[in-house]
Formats: structure tokens, sequence, C-alpha cells
């Protein structure tokens, strides 16, 4: 039998870009009268998509776009000074690569964010296919991005693994039919992410090569 296929979320996961993701949140709301959010309230949103966080806090859908705009504006430039992958990941994805796995990236980023990312970390060439937030009309934890994800690499649910730091992305792996393991690096706790209920839970994402 081939080999599984491996879908992995981006943030929190493969890449260690939680201080970016909240420095430009204080960015887009500086300066601006109104509601915020605090650290916490943003974090337990990360990985889910960017308008619906933003709407939140929004006046109205004028002022999502305002707070996108400058939201973005941040990432782009500060990117590469607060994004880094986190330690073995490269040579993880690149030997998983090798050993002919099927990857796919499924994030709730668009996917020129997600191709900045892998690009900038050298790996974007190991992966089959890239599911951003415009690729599909539902997100996570829907399991809409998942299904498209194996269906752009032609496999099947019961022979894919989902790997992702946040229970949205457990929940989406749940309801997509694939296996999941999450993972510790991100920004949620133990007890958040056993709630969700993944098959398998590991400190680092190292740990999942020995589960696949």
């Amino acid at each position: 039998m081939s080999l599984p296929a491996l879908l992995f979320d981006l943030d929190g996961t493969i890449v260690d870009s939680i201080e970016l993701i909240v420095q430009a949140a204080d960015f887009a709301f500086d300066g601006r009268e109104g509601p915020r959010p605090t650290r916490e309230e943003w974090v337990a949103l990360i990985g889910t998509p960017l308008a619906p966080m933003l709407r939140r806090w929004a006046h109205d859908e004028g002022d999502v776009k305002f707070l996108w705009d400058r939201y973005r504006a941040f990432q782009v430039e500060h990117h590469d000074r607060l994004v880094a992958p986190y330690p073995g990941v490269v040579e993880l994805i690149r030997r998983l690569h090798a050993r002919g796995h099927a990857m796919a990236i499924v994030s709730s980023k668009i996917e020129a964010g997600i191709r900045r990312s892998l690009d900038y970390i050298g790996v974007t060439d190991c992966f089959g296919a890239l599911i951003g937030i415009e690729a599909t009309e539902k997100h996570k934890p829907d399991p809409e991005p998942v299904l498209l994800a194996l269906e752009r690499l032609g496999v099947t649910a019961n022979h894919a693994w989902f790997i992702g730091d946040s229970p949205h992305d457990i929940y989406a792996g749940h309801a997509a039919g694939v296996k999941t393991i999450g993972v510790l690096t991100g920004p949620y706790d133990r007890e958040t992410m056993e709630a969700a209920k993944p098959l398998h839970l590991v400190t680092t994402l190292a740990e999942m090569e020995a589960l696949v």
C-alpha cells in the first residue's frame, strides 16, 4: 500500500508565527476608537478566518476592511522578522516528501500568505496542494478545505492524516473522515487540544513521523 497523505496546518504547526499574528492585530486596532480584542481573545481564535475574527470587534463592514488592510500591511512588512520554522521541521518535511508522502497545506490564510511562508523556509516544492481561505466557501472547523485537499492530491480520507495545532484543525479532520494528530507547538494548551480528541497528541511535530 502506498504511504498515507499528510495534510498540515501552517501557523503554529510548521512555522512559529503566533507573535506575527498577535502583533498584526495590535497594529490593526491601534489608534482606532472602539472595542478591541485582548491578546487572549485573539489567540483563542487563531486558526479561523481573519474576517470573522475582525468582525467581532468591528463597527461595520467598512471597519472590517480598514482593520483587514492594516493587519495585512503589518504582516507583509514584518513576516520575515517574526516567522521561523520550528526546530527540525524543514528537515522533517523534506524527509517525508522524499519518502513519497503526498502532502498539502490546509490553512485559514490566503494562498499567497501560505506560499510566502513556505518559500521563506524553503519547502514549497514538497507540497502538492495549498488550500487557502479563498479556495472554499466554508472553512475550518468545517471539513470542506480538508476534503478539497484530498481531492487535489487524489487520495481518499481513509488514507490520510491531518496534523494541526488547533482544535479547529482536529474538528475539521474528524468531520472529513481523516485521522488526526494534534501538536502542542501552537497557542493552545494540552487540555484544549485533548478536548478535541485527536487520535494522537504530540509535543513536537517530529513525533508525528513515527505515527504515520
